[in-house]
Order: C-alpha cells, then structure tokens, then sequence
C-alpha cells in the first residue's frame, strides 16, 4: 500500500518515538538497592567503633546519646567479628550464615533505625581473612601446619586470600549489612598472618589460580589482596554503599608489606575511603620518635605528611580517615606509655587537621570513650 504523505510523516514520527523509547534505557541511572533507611554522608566522618555485644544491649543508647551530645556523627559497628562469627541471627534461615549467626545484636534493622533518628552515619565493620571459625570448618580454605589448622601465637586462625571462595564468603555477608542499611563496608584484617613471608614455605595451602605465573610470591600475595577489594568492590555497587579498607599505618611508609600483602597504594586505588591504623602505641621509633606513644602529635603528623604524599601520587585518591587511639597502652611498660585522656586524643586528631585530613575513627576495644574531648579542636 502507498503511504499518503500524512500517513508517511506519522509514520516516521512513529518510528522517530519507538527510537528514543529504545535509547530511554540508557539514561535510566542504574539500580541501587534501596534498604528504606535514609542516611546522609556528614561534612566529615567522626566516628568510634562498636563492638557487637555493645551494639545489642544498653550500652548502644549509652554511645548513641554520647555521639548526639558531641561532634561525632558516625559508628563503625561490629557484623562479622574478629573470631569469625556475624553478630546477629539472619532473618533467612538458609542463610549460609546460619550457623555462625549470634543474637548479640536481636534486630539490626530496629538498631538503624535508632541511628537514622539522631543522623548517625552507618559503617558495618567485616573482618576478612582472620577468621577462626571459618578455618576450622573449611580447612581447605585455610593454612595447615601438618594435619592441624594453623594458629598464631594468640590461638587466631586465618583463611586463605587466594581462594575465591573465601572472598565470595566474606563479601555475602558484607551484601547483607548493605541491604540492612549500613551506608558503608569497613573490612577489616585484609591481609595474610603477620609474618607469613617466614613460615610460608612449612605451611599447606591452595594457591588457587595464582599457583602458575612468573610473579614471585610476594606478588602474588600483594596481588591477591589487591584483587579482592577490587572485587569486593564491584560486588557491591548495585547496592550504593562506600567501600573502606582498614591498613597497618606501616604499609604506607613502605613499597608493600611483603609478608601480609598489603600494598598501600594498590589497596588505596581500589577502595573510597582508606583506614590506617596509626596508633601512636604500636609504632617502633619511625619517623626518628623514640617512644611514639609519648608524642601522640608528632607521630600523627609525621605520619599525615608521609600519607598525604603517596595518596597524591594517586590518579583517584581516596578520602583518608585514619584509626585513632582512644586506650591506654601499659602493656608496653613504664616509660613507654601514657595514659590517653583528652590531651592525647586532641592531639591526634589536631595533627590531622594540621594536615588537611579531617575525617577519623577512634578505637577502643571496650568502646570506654574519653569524656570531655573537642572533636573538632
């Protein structure tokens, strides 16, 4: 059939609709998971850390009023803990996790939602590679000394960066804390065992797809490492969370720290925010301090120069927020330590701000938080 002329041009802005209904798609924005729960990134995270256990009980409201009260405005909270076991039972009861659920925190969701009433930024804490009760389960996804799991000196297992099958673990769990309604993933002990580079060669253990290649083994644990945040990541962007790593502040004054793995800068590409635990008390006489926790400024400044050097070397440096020291380490005997109170603490966090680093964590392993500080000195 001839096509009249007014037919022809209805035709063709038919044809003309149906095009750009096509290329419609394209400039939907992708899908972000939506927990239901609002939370706006502050002006600069000023968090502390919560156990699980704290998380669960009354001494939530305690830190809750206390950062309500103050000029902090974020928790990292505790969901799979340094032994390897999420703090709280999954609603799903074929959840994988199961069987490592806890009921420290009852409802997690009910617990958000106290945060989003006072604006309290969200950071779930996942630790990965450190985990006793996962190494026990799957042994073959960890390191055997012989017949037996292989512990370190504090009776801690880890499991093995180079199976894709532990990262897939680990960043399950980090999927639940997104759909919950945490706004960022903190993982945490994502390395190798302290020293692993002396007794690498007496332990068993599956490399995985990085068993061939030319790269040394060094680099193939920097490079498995590496390739797990990269993954972790990726994994996570439909569900519209910021992705942290926490480091040793050592591995930024190094080209990597070959025993566990950590590259700094590779790590730092990889993640939007990074962590460095610099602690005044767990450092050695770098930057020429002698005894660091004693000079709690000094060293947070030394260490803020360095950092901010590398991170500028960077093409998409990350927001920097270190781990700050909020405890008191007498373990490392008189003369070597003094007893952190608001002095110290200001100290820190003024060292940061001296250097054009605003956002921090304070650390407390019993979450017993110095009264009376200025935040924001």
């Amino acid at each position: 059939m001839i096509q009249q002329p007014a037919q022809a041009e209805s035709a063709q802005g038919a044809r003309q609709v149906a095009l750009e209904q096509k290329e419609i798609p394209k400039m939907v924005p992708r899908f972000v998971y939506d927990s239901g729960l609002k939370f706006e990134y502050p002006d600069a995270v000023r968090g502390l850390y919560v156990t699980g256990h704290a998380a669960g009980g009354n001494k939530l409201n305690e830190l809750i009023k206390y950062v309500d009260d103050t000029d902090l405005n974020a928790m990292v909270i505790d969901i799979k803990d340094d032994r390897g076991n999420v703090t709280y039972k999954p609603e799903d009861r074929d959840s994988p996790y199961m069987n490592i659920g806890k009921d420290y925190i009852k409802n997690p969701v009910n617990m958000l939602k106290k945060l989003e009433d006072k604006k309290i930024y969200p950071i779930a804490r996942v630790v990965v590679f450190k985990d006793t009760l996962l190494a026990n389960e799957k042994p073959q996804w960890s390191f055997k000394d012989g017949d037996d799991v292989w512990k370190n000196g504090r009776g801690e297992s880890f499991v093995n960066p180079f199976m894709k099958e532990v990262w897939d673990y680990n960043v399950g769990i980090a999927i639940e804390a997104a759909k919950m309604g945490f706004k960022e993933i903190q993982f945490d002990y994502v390395r190798f065992p302290e020293g692993f580079e002396n007794k690498e060669d007496d332990l068993k253990y599956d490399m995985g797809e990085y068993e061939n290649g030319k790269m040394t083994h060094t680099e193939k644990r920097v490079q498995a490492v590496t390739d797990f945040v990269a993954y972790a990541k990726k994994q996570l962007e439909p569900y519209g969370v910021e992705v942290s790593v926490d480091i040793f502040g050592y591995a930024a004054t190094l080209p990597e720290a070959p025993g566990i793995g950590q590259n700094f800068s590779k790590i730092s590409e990889n993640v939007d925010v990074i962590s460095s635990m610099i602690y005044p008390s767990h450092w050695t006489s770098y930057f020429g301090i002698e005894k660091p926790d004693l000079k709690p400024y000094e060293l947070v400044r030394e260490y803020a120069k360095l950092e901010k050097k590398k991170l500028n070397e960077l093409e998409t440096p990350p927001t920097s927020r270190p781990w700050l020291q909020d405890f008191t380490a007498s373990y490392l005997g008189e003369g070597n330590y003094q007893k952190y109170g608001k002095e110290q603490v200001e100290a820190q966090i003024k060292a940061l701000n001296d250097n054009g680093i605003e956002e921090y964590l304070l650390w407390n392993a019993a979450n017993r938080y110095t009264k009376g500080v200025d935040y924001t000195p």
